[in-house]
């Protein structure tokens, strides 16, 4: 049976560099016995976890399974993968890979980079061609190669301006994957300041109006732009986004229920168990202990 914590462990790895911002590249292949035995450890302990910043995974050999937020995915090579630091995952499997990975916190993010990111959460892994694979490859090399360079007088500056240009790749990518061209409508615009607003405030803003009286329009048209552009409610977002993190630590922590329904803005404990058993089909306690298996 997997660890409980009280809260989601964090992976340390953007500030690892102590500004940051981290590049690198790991060979499983190449680990010596002893440490291969220890990752074997750690994926079968289920040991899930959050990243502290931006993580971005290239998978340039080799395949891996990983849980992200209770959906399952299998990675083949020369695939990319963007993970938001709010999301839970773990590697369940991996066999002869070779991944290189890159790092930043919001400090250095550039802020039109961060607004599309948080646009394309969730992302799913995007299988590169040959020649946009190549080019990822060879840029993480190059950025690597200035991560190393720590003498130089402008180091923070070449290591944040190289990661940045690896996160417009990404971006690139995701978005021609949307296709997304040309100019935003008005209810795509007025739609993702709805979700950055809904990411920031979920755990406080559980009704409708709060959202659209900061966007300074009617809740009808709120309502319709949100529609118009996902299919669903803003009511149908704001309640799957807190109960995504009402599993999130039902799962990963082991505080109690109670604990959580404060912690994600419900005073009134019953109506949170309600809301979730409606949402899930299944009690709080029910989801916990199916899982736990």
């Amino acid at each position: 049976m997997r660890k409980k914590t009280t809260s989601i462990p964090v992976n340390v790895k953007a500030d690892e560099s102590g500004i940051g911002i981290s590049i690198e590249r790991m060979s499983a292949k190449d680990l010596p016995a002893a440490d291969k035995a220890i990752i074997d450890a750690f994926i079968a302990s289920g040991q899930s976890h959050r990243e502290d910043g931006h993580s971005f995974f290239l998978l340039e050999e080799g395949s891996v399974s990983i849980e992200i937020d209770f959906q399952q995915h299998k990675i083949p090579r020369s695939s990319v993968l963007y993970m938001h630091p709010n999301q839970v995952h773990r590697i369940t499997a991996f066999k002869n890979v070779v991944v290189s990975s890159w790092s930043i916190n919001n400090e250095h993010l550039r802020p039109e980079y961060l607004a599309l990111l948080e646009s394309i959460v969730p992302a799913k892994p995007l299988v590169l061609n040959k020649e946009t694979f190549s080019l990822f490859s060879e840029a993480v090399s190059l950025g690597i190669k200035f991560s190393e360079r720590k003498e130089d007088k402008l180091y923070q500056s070449l290591l944040r301006d190289s990661c940045n240009a690896l996160v417009a790749l990404v971006i690139s990518q995701y978005l021609d994957e949307a296709g997304s061209t040309g100019k935003p409508s008005r209810f795509q615009v007025i739609t993702k300041a709805f979700r950055e607003m809904l990411e920031r405030n979920y755990n406080t803003g559980k009704r409708p109006t709060a959202y659209a009286r900061e966007l300074n329009i009617s809740v009808p048209y709120l309502n319709e732009c949100v529609k118009n552009t996902t299919g669903y409610s803003v009511s149908y977002h704001i309640q799957q986004r807190v109960i995504l993190e009402a599993k999130r630590l039902l799962f990963y922590s082991d505080r109690s229920v109670k604990e959580i329904a404060t912690e994600l803005g419900f005073d009134d404990y019953p109506y949170f168990s309600r809301l979730f058993t409606k949402t899930t089909g299944m009690t709080p306690l029910t989801f916990r202990n199916k899982n736990l298996g």
